[in-house]
């Protein structure tokens, strides 16, 4: 499991043996969370830094009125709340959708972790800009696409993103998500997401069953929606390489 961060890391920046160990290091304590359980709530005091190693977990708010919009899904190797540490209370609640594998990590290991090892400090530093383009991208398929292209570029993210940690086989993988999951997330009624889900069946593009989804045509899916996953910014992932650019050094002490 713990092979989920190091591979998430890696697809942004190159490791050294010596950082691989560090970061095994911090995911020595594992937990197990059941489905549908808060990590964190909004309100607390956000002490320690929790990252998935197996399992599904997601950012989420809920109105005065009692309806809840998810902000974010949580794959293994993701930290739920890399930075949010040096706030004094949480402004979301992040919980489980699926049982999970947890680590809570004490702010003190990442900071020590961050000064010894720059190349983790550069890979965190990508995984937090790209959460925030994760953020834009989401927006834009709420507020900019119809339903269907909604749901089948949410589907193109996950395959990409969990490709990425080594949970993809045969363009299969764990879909734990509810029809009311997927109706918070994408601003849609139940009825919509059914419909939306039966359609993209009937037209040969995936198939769900037994909480397992297999895309059957990766191209023909990303054709429907335009998915360009440049916002992922992923390095030698079968829809294009990232560029590496070198970092700046800012100073800090250890060769990692």
């Amino acid at each position: 499991m713990q092979d989920a961060l190091i591979r998430k890391l890696e697809s942004f920046e190159e490791l050294t043996e010596a950082d691989r160990k560090a970061l095994s290091a911090l995911t020595l304590r594992i937990r197990k969370v059941p489905a549908r359980t808060d990590l964190i709530s909004e309100g607390d005091p956000p002490n320690s830094v929790h990252l998935i190693l197996d399992g599904y977990a997601c950012r989420y708010k809920v109105l005065p009125d009692g309806q809840r919009q998810i902000m974010a899904y949580l794959v293994p190797g993701d930290f739920c709340d890399l930075n949010v540490f040096i706030l004094d209370q949480m402004d979301h609640n992040i919980g489980t959708i699926s049982a999970c594998q947890v680590v809570d990590i004490p702010r003190q290991a990442i900071v020590e972790i961050t000064d010894d090892h720059p190349r983790v400090t550069q890979a965190l530093m990508w995984c937090a800009l790209v959460d925030e383009a994760v953020l834009r991208e989401w927006l834009v398929n709420v507020g900019g696409r119809p339903a269907n292209l909604r749901i089948a570029h949410l589907i193109c993210e996950l395959l990409l993103r969990l490709e990425a940690v080594g949970r993809v086989t045969d363009n299969s993988f764990s879909f734990p998500f509810t029809q009311i999951d997927i109706a918070d997330t994408m601003g849609l009624s139940n009825v919509h997401v059914h419909r939306t889900l039966r359609d993209l069946r009937s037209l040969g593009l995936i198939a769900l069953k037994r909480r397992t989804l297999t895309i059957l045509d990766v191209p023909r899916l990303k054709a429907l929606c335009g998915y360009n996953p440049n916002y992922l910014h992923l390095k030698n992932t079968r829809w294009g390489a990232r560029r590496r650019i070198p970092w700046p050094s800012v100073g800090r002490r250890g060769s990692g």
